[in-house]
């Protein structure tokens, strides 16, 4: 049973592939879920084995990217500016009693805005578990814009949505964290990034075409 799976688990693997992990690492992290599926799986329980790895394998190699890598590595630059804008953006909060605008924040740490909001977003909006990570609803942004029907189909699902989300520039990524994970409102965004309501309102509903876009063409895709 285990040999059979291993073309599956190899499939998994590649599908997070060029995310700044190693090829290798993966499909062995895959591999060894499938041993972890057949010990788990028994027979009559209603469900074939293939639908119980999936999940099972998927699950595993998800959490070795939290633990263990980010889907887009950000330059040393920007994860060294990201620890000054942080410090700089607290700080300048609690003495100004609001959100500091980009401007402000790239002011004191001698940067540019779009510096400022480029070293923002590799804090979180980079990270392979974005779509993963719980949002105040109790579920996650790829929960709530899958609509998945199985587990295998989630995989498909999950995996296009992140190779929507990585090819958003800077900005969108940060507004897809700030919107989705954090539940900020569109006023409170347009506050933090610098910018108005409106033109929040547009940019997450050019955000959500181009995922809806990426989640079509996945499903689009011969199996």
């Amino acid at each position: 049973m285990a040999l059979q799976a291993v073309p599956l688990a190899d499939s998994i693997a590649r599908r997070y592939f060029n995310h700044g992990i190693d090829h290798d690492d993966l499909v062995q992290v895959a591999r060894l879920a499938v041993v972890k599926a057949v010990r788990r799986y028994r027979l009559g329980a209603g469900t074939g084995f293939t639908a119980y790895a999936v999940p099972t394998i998927s699950g595993e190699v998800k959490r070795f990217f939290r633990d263990h890598g980010w889907s887009v590595r950000p330059p040393r630059r920007v994860q060294e500016l990201r620890m000054r804008v942080q410090s700089e953006e607290e700080r300048l909060r609690h003495l100004m009693l609001r959100h500091p605008t980009d401007s402000e924040i790239a002011a004191v740490v001698r940067c540019t805005p779009h510096e400022v909001v480029e070293a923002r977003a590799s804090s979180g909006a980079f990270h392979a578990t974005s779509l993963d990570a719980p949002t105040p609803a109790g579920d996650t942004l790829g929960d709530q814009m899958s609509g998945a029907a199985s587990p295998a189909e989630d995989i498909v699902v999950r995996d296009a949505l992140r190779r929507g989300v990585a090819s958003l520039d800077e900005r969108q990524r940060l507004v897809v964290r700030l919107r989705f994970a954090d539940d900020l409102t569109q006023c409170e965004i347009a506050a933090r990034i610098g910018v108005s309501q409106m033109q929040v309102s547009r940019m997450l509903s050019r955000i959500i075409d181009t995922l809806r876009c990426a989640l079509d063409d996945r499903r689009l895709e011969p199996a």
